[in-house]
């Protein structure tokens, strides 16, 4: 609870923020904290909505907001307008952030609040993330990651809150089922959407599928791999996917893991 101690102290002193809210496991943790310390009218919980971000998510978003019954404000992001993230290079996500909390910066200069927020916590700067350079840029606090609080605190204290995104997965936008250097289209996001959604609906708590041209590479949890060893599955999944244009699919046996696509490109490159 001394995290918990130091969260409320950080949030406190903010005073008036706007948060960059998903929906996901972490900004909803961030803005329910935001309005037990500051209270419902000095937060306002911004999401985006792009080609990269699944209707799903959005529908999530407002329908935990209105139960946080909290400020949201609905923005369009439109990063595949942007080459130098449609092109998708390595430092993709340092383009979509820089477009988001340029906005979420002008949201909280004309309502006259201090801060604009993200979640990220401790534990995301085990992997490689570019997004993080936009914050720093332009201001944008991560009280999470201050108060030294990673996602093992987040969930149980989620849980704690009555919160119902406590056990949901981690998500990532679309774009990062695309290997660096393919070019992102509406089209590729779109068929990746609709194909993740379908394993989903088949009982996957967690899944990827990563796109390598005509091959679907699909990652789940370890403990969900046999269960799609199952003939009758294997076969409807197969023809599902075939059916978005898929030519050959693929189960990677190493299993779901964050950020997979960089295994595929030098470190120095990614980190330049």
């Amino acid at each position: 609870m001394r995290k918990m101690g130091i969260l409320n102290g950080i949030l406190t002193a903010m005073k008036r923020v706007v948060v960059a809210y998903s929906g996901g496991l972490d900004s909803t943790f961030l803005v329910k904290a935001a309005v037990d310390s500051l209270g419902h009218d000095n937060v306002i919980a911004v999401t985006a909505r792009s080609e990269t971000y699944p209707d799903s998510e959005y529908e999530d978003s407002r329908k935990i907001s209105r139960t946080l019954k909290v400020k949201q404000l609905v923005i369009r992001t439109s990063e595949l307008k942007d080459k130098k993230f449609s092109e998708n290079p390595v430092d993709r996500c340092y383009y979509c952030k820089s477009e988001l909390f340029g906005k979420l910066n002008r949201i909280k200069d004309d309502a006259g609040f201090s801060f604009v927020l993200d979640g990220t916590n401790a534990d995301d700067l085990k992997d490689i993330r570019h997004g993080r350079k936009a914050a720093l840029e332009l201001g944008v606090r991560s009280p999470l990651l201050e108060a030294g609080i990673g996602k093992d605190l987040i969930r149980s204290m989620s849980r704690r809150m009555g919160l119902v995104t406590w056990d949901k997965p981690s998500y990532a936008c679309l774009a990062s089922r695309i290997p660096f250097g393919t070019p992102i289209t509406k089209k590729e996001l779109t068929r990746i959407d609709i194909a993740e959604n379908y394993l989903r609906s088949s009982g996957f708590k967690q899944v990827r599928i990563r796109v390598h041209g005509d091959i679907a590479r699909l990652e789940f949890y370890l403990s969900d791999i046999k269960s799609i060893i199952n003939e009758a599955k294997r076969r409807r999944i197969v023809k599902r996917l075939k059916s978005l244009g898929f030519k050959y699919i693929c189960l990677d046996m190493e299993g779901y893991r964050t950020g997979s696509m960089h295994e595929a490109v030098d470190r120095a490159d990614v980190l330049n």
